[in-house]
């Protein structure tokens, strides 16, 4: 298994288990995500948008939030993660050499 793909398993059993993380689990789910997200996307030639509906953006801004989000919101967010670096994982299998 790829650290990529043992990394979307992490993300989605921590959103089974959101109302049991503690916000700086949370924070650093969150940030390797949006780290992880913006170095595949650069491997991907795909990039990234400063605009407001970046996920890369809305996951910045629920990692500064950590303390302060819903076990939904988390579950929601650690999910949008795990979607995106799969799709992008998807998308680097496929890429020829």
């Amino acid at each position: 298994m790829s650290l990529v793909t043992q990394f979307v398993a992490e993300l989605i059993r921590a959103a089974n288990e959101a109302d049991k993380l503690t916000p700086f689990e949370v924070k650093r789910l969150l940030n390797r995500s949006v780290a992880t997200i913006r170095d595949m996307r650069e491997q991907t030639g795909i990039p990234g948008s400063y605009r407001v509906k970046d996920v890369v953006i809305d996951l910045q801004v629920a990692a500064a939030r950590a303390d302060t989000l819903a076990a939904h919101e988390i579950r929601d967010n650690l999910l949008d993660a795990a979607d995106i670096i799969r799709t992008l994982k998807i998308i680097l299998d496929g890429k020829p050499d």
